[in-house]
């Protein structure tokens, strides 16, 4: 992902994540600012359009997800697992032996998705999603 990516992923961010709150176009860029140091950032394409993206935090030996979407259009096609995987390879690249992850816990799609990919329930963060009003859960994969 680079900077004249973010004008592209808002709208979608916007869409996908309205109750969370979405990030803002400062978010992006800070993050981006961490790369290559302790941020990876990567966005899927297909016929020259983002069609998802996807962001990783690391910090010796953990690293964490910081997000992960897939265009509406283009959910149940691959996507999101090609994006998980260039995730964990990434890790693994940097020495990371855990993978963490928070998701809400009423993403039955999501949940679903992480647990076909080797994901567990580490812990719960109460009130962490929609303004306190829905706990998030952490997931975690041993890589």
């Amino acid at each position: 992902m680079r900077s004249s990516d973010v004008d592209v992923v808002l709208p979608f961010e916007q869409e996908l994540f309205a109750g969370d709150p979405p990030w803002a176009a400062e978010q992006f860029r800070s993050e981006l600012a961490g790369v290559p140091h302790t941020r990876w950032y990567v966005v899927a394409e297909k016929a020259g359009e983002v069609v998802g993206y996807a962001g990783l935090f690391n910090s010796g030996d953990t690293a964490d997800v910081q997000t992960l979407a897939v265009i509406p259009g283009w959910q149940r096609q691959g996507v999101g697992t090609a994006l998980l995987d260039a995730l964990v390879a990434e890790a693994r690249r940097r020495g990371a032996h855990e993978l963490l992850l928070d998701v809400r816990e009423d993403n039955a799609p999501a949940l679903a998705f992480y647990a076909r990919h080797g994901f567990e329930q580490l812990g719960k963060r109460r009130g962490y999603y929609a303004n306190g009003r829905i706990d998030g859960l952490v997931l975690h994969r041993i890589l």
